[in-house]
């Protein structure tokens, strides 16, 4: 069973954290629209307060588990906010239940940029970096506190409780990196697929997934908008003010077509 944070009243929203972090990444965003909204954020397995499940660290494992709990959640289809790990099982919920969801917000979602060799260099460099942390290797923990300040540059309290529990998350983190350069990791196809309203919410200073990346399957969606914001990896975050603007904006308009734009 998952563990959950909920904020506020009104309508639902369902927020899915990146890999490593937890539901406390969405409470400045409950306070920020927390007098319209009910925000529901979950704790994936082994994170947050969650206990681990023995299943694995993907997106199609996690919308699995988001199919079974939604129901408990929320009475009527919410919006999901999805973040890096989040953002591309809210893509992958959202291809199986459409009708489940009424938008979609996603942020420097996984997924979505082409994976070559580089990237998967890259990619295992970061795999055995965390595996070095899950030995408990002595360096790691400072190492980590100095990836953290390139992953979140501008949210330094959640930077500081996510560095504190850095041998603890570093097994899930080692799994889910291990997992990126898989080919099933890749869920582009999954685009063009996708009829529900969607808000690409991207930190542009993301040295991770870079929206330059990603920009070519995002235009695939059928219904979708483009907001750019300052950050490293997640927006709700490092500009939570100008986030919350805009998400309130794009509530409004989920009723009707969305076009692309970009700012």
């Amino acid at each position: 069973m998952l563990a959950v944070k909920r904020w506020g009243k009104g309508d639902p929203v369902v927020c899915l954290h990146a890999i490593g972090h937890g539901a406390a990444d969405f409470e400045d965003f409950a306070q920020r629209v927390g007098d319209s909204f009910e925000v529901i954020a979950l704790d994936w397995p082994g994170q947050g307060d969650s206990p681990a499940d023995g299943g694995p660290v993907t997106p199609e494992h996690y919308a699995d588990l988001l199919e079974a709990e939604l129901p408990k959640l929320c009475e009527k289809p919410p919006i999901l906010i999805g973040n890096s790990i989040g953002g591309a099982t809210a893509i992958v919920f959202a291809s199986r239940r459409p009708e489940a969801v009424r938008g979609l917000v996603l942020c420097n979602s996984g997924g979505l940029a082409p994976v070559g060799p580089f990237e998967r260099r890259a990619i295992g460099a970061l795999a055995a970096f965390f595996r070095a942390g899950a030995r408990r290797a002595w360096w790691y923990k400072a190492a980590f506190a100095a990836y953290y300040q390139l992953v979140l540059p501008r949210a330094p309290k959640r930077r500081r409780e996510i560095v504190a529990t850095a041998y603890k998350i570093a097994p899930v983190l080692a799994e889910a990196w291990e997992g990126f350069a898989r080919p099933e990791a890749d869920i582009r196809a999954l685009g063009p697929t996708i009829a529900t309203p969607t808000l690409f919410a991207w930190a542009k200073g993301d040295q991770l997934i870079p929206w330059s990346k990603s920009a070519q399957a995002a235009s695939r969606f059928p219904r979708h908008a483009v907001r750019l914001f300052r950050g490293g990896h997640a927006a709700f975050l490092e500009d939570a003010d100008a986030f919350a603007e805009a998400f309130r904006e794009g509530v409004l308009k989920l009723s009707h077509p969305m076009a692309d734009r970009a700012a």
